[in-house]
């Protein structure tokens, strides 16, 4: 018989009409009551097996448990799978260990807060020229710290402040003013909580960052933002002799008349003027809040790594007005690539340029 023929005719049917003329109506019990008439419809196709039926549920059940799985990772997998390394992460050819994000936290500023600032310091330099106030990055548990030279150069007595409020005196390691930066080293310290270096070549515009320092001499101050630019050229101060008033101005913030972190970019001269002596470097542009005091800070990318240090800053000047006070930032920051540091901690150690 045609299969594709409808079975059912058309109207109703008495209850005494041949129940074999429908072959299925044996598989589905008698006829319906007179009143409806006729016999059901025969299914479209055979009814299934109870195994088949049982494989549909189970498999939805494993995809919903495989959905799950991914959502209940989150981020934190995610990152972790594409980071390629675990939280033993290692920087600067193994010289340099810290302690990243933990699974849980990557991806969160609060994350890489708590994981990061026990290694960010407050650097307090006290000179001819006068005071000034600028962070450090501790990268060696016995108090090996990395700064801008112009936060420490010209200093003759150089204090800095743990997160936990202990204080240490520190001593002059190495500079290099070509690239502003320094090394110093803390007297008598061990245990310390380390940052581990990252890899800015691997650094993108647009990715979330976090800056910590002591803008201001407020420690641990963190702020949040994104890469706005890579491979800037920044020109600032260079303070080779440390007796330049400048170069201790940039890291200080208390000095008013918006001749903090002096710098050039584009032929055009900010903050003040940057002076003859003068070194040009690529820089990691970031729109995360930045203020005088930054100066030395960490650069943090969400996996807890430092990609930078902080070292230069755009800051309107308010002096028109009368206050004769710089403004606050607006999110035009600059911060050397952590690879430039890297390159040249060999040479910091070996005290060249001090």
């Amino acid at each position: 018989m045609d299969m594709t023929e409808n079975l059912r005719p058309s109207g109703a049917h008495s209850t005494d009409q041949d129940p074999t003329s429908y072959p299925y109506a044996s598989s589905y019990g008698t006829a319906y009551d007179s009143a409806a008439g006729g016999y059901p419809p025969p299914p479209a196709y055979a009814p299934t097996t109870g195994r088949r039926k049982a494989k549909r549920p189970v498999a939805l059940l494993a995809a919903v448990a495989i959905a799950a799985g991914v959502i209940g990772g989150g981020t934190a997998t995610l990152v972790g799978q594409l980071n390629g390394q675990d939280s033993a992460a290692t920087g600067s050819g193994g010289a340099v260990n810290g302690t990243t994000v933990s699974q849980s936290s990557k991806g969160t500023v609060a994350g890489v807060a708590e994981a990061v600032s026990p290694a960010i310091v407050e650097i307090g330099a006290a000179s001819s020229a006068g005071k000034s106030t600028g962070s450090g990055v501790v990268i060696t548990e016995d108090g090996e710290i990395v700064t801008n030279n112009h936060v420490v150069s010209g200093a003759q007595q150089i204090q800095v402040t743990l997160s936990t409020g202990k204080t240490y005196t520190a001593d002059v390691v190495g500079t290099d003013p070509d690239k502003d930066l320094a090394l110093i080293k803390l007297r008598g310290a061990s245990g310390l909580k380390t940052a581990t270096l990252g890899d800015s070549s691997k650094v993108k515009v647009g990715e979330e960052v976090v800056a910590i320092g002591s803008p201001e001499g407020l420690t641990g101050t963190v702020t949040s933002g994104i890469v706005s630019a890579l491979d800037r050229d920044v020109t600032v101060a260079k303070d080779d002799s440390g007796s330049s008033g400048s170069g201790q101005g940039q890291g200080q913030g208390r000095q008013g008349g918006g001749q903090e972190w002096p710098f050039e970019f584009g032929g055009q001269q900010f903050n003040g003027d940057t002076g003859e002596e003068t070194t040009t470097y690529k820089a990691l542009q970031t729109d995360a809040s930045l203020n005088p005091g930054n100066s030395g800070g960490a650069l943090i990318n969400m996996d807890g790594e430092i990609i930078g240090i902080n070292s230069a800053m755009y800051a309107p000047s308010s002096s028109a007005s009368g206050s004769g006070s710089s403004a606050g930032s607006v999110g035009l920051g600059f911060a050397i690539p952590v690879n430039t540091l890297k390159a040249d901690l060999d040479t910091l150690r070996a005290g060249n340029g001090s």
